[in-house]
């Protein structure tokens, strides 16, 4: 068993047989290590000792760097706990005792850093992370991401929000307004928000509604938008030729719901909902 000598100076085995005249091939550790930093990089180097491995195979049977194991067994640098780990898997010790005294490390490590971790004459510059070797920050970095990830997704969340309580708005208004004015509907544009509309069938004076307009001879071609293209579309999908979303964009998949439904109906097939074609979606019924 190591003796107190050893926990002290944070030496090998070798120091152990000083009396035979070997001398420990471990650098003293510095002195301004937490007293559970030094204490778990002993353990680190009696576990490296066992293995009886270089750092260059350490690294190999690891997949930490050669210079990473260097800095962490002379205590310029506090090893990650996955390192800890791989040490222990390495040496044939169970890492339960190591990754609690790891933990109590690692938050003195990060009260106070010692000022001198590297010995004289050393680059002060931090060395380049190297293959395998785990950054810091890693746990920060992926709780940012995460956390801008959230964000976006609430925003995109109220955006769509308020553009159903928009449409929802518009919708009243329409049928508040009913025939009483009639505007040309506008066409797709870029800068179009994809609204998906709600149908609200009611039957009233003989002809269907679905809530989102009145209207009985507005003009409705390819490219258009607005609650009259959603009300057509609503009425296509209960006569049974439904037009994919009501998104209220008049496009390809609405173009040819109207010509099916204008087929089943002897009307000119044109594409185009017209007066007539209107007329037949407010009588038609599903079949």
């Amino acid at each position: 068993m190591q003796n107190e000598a050893d926990r002290c100076t944070g030496a090998g085995p070798a120091v152990r047989n000083a009396v035979g005249g070997s001398v420990s091939r471990w650098k003293e550790l510095p002195a301004g290590l937490p007293a559970p930093v030094h204490q778990l990089i002993v353990r680190l180097r009696g576990l490296k000792d066992r293995s009886e491995l270089g750092t260059r195979q350490l690294s190999a049977r690891t997949g930490y760097s050669a210079k990473s194991w260097q800095r962490y067994l002379n205590g310029r640098a506090l090893p990650p706990r996955e390192a800890v780990e791989a040490l222990c898997r390495v040496g044939g010790d169970d890492p339960t005792r190591l990754l609690a005294l790891h933990e109590i490390a690692a938050q003195h490590w990060a009260e106070g850093r010692p000022d001198a971790t590297e010995p004289p004459g050393s680059p002060t510059a931090a060395p380049e992370p190297t293959r395998g070797e785990r950054q810091p920050h890693g746990r920060l970095l992926r709780t940012a991401v995460i956390a801008g990830a959230v964000v976006t997704v609430l925003s995109v969340s109220v955006a769509l929000l308020l553009a159903v309580r928009l449409t929802e708005a518009r919708a009243q208004l329409a049928r508040e307004r009913g025939d009483t004015v009639t505007t040309a509907p506008a066409t797709v544009t870029e800068s179009l928000v994809p609204v998906i509309y709600t149908c609200r069938l009611e039957r009233a004076d003989g002809r269907w509604y679905a809530g989102l307009s009145r209207t009985t001879d507005v003009l409705l071609s390819n490219t258009q938008v607005g609650l009259e293209v959603a009300e057509a579309q609503c009425l296509l999908r209960r006569a049974g030729t439904a037009p994919g979303d009501i998104d209220g964009v008049f496009g390809p998949k609405t173009r040819r719901a109207v010509e099916r439904m204008q087929k089943r109906n002897g009307l000119i097939v044109n594409g185009v909902i017209d007066p007539p074609t209107w007329k037949a979606l407010r009588k038609a019924d599903p079949e």
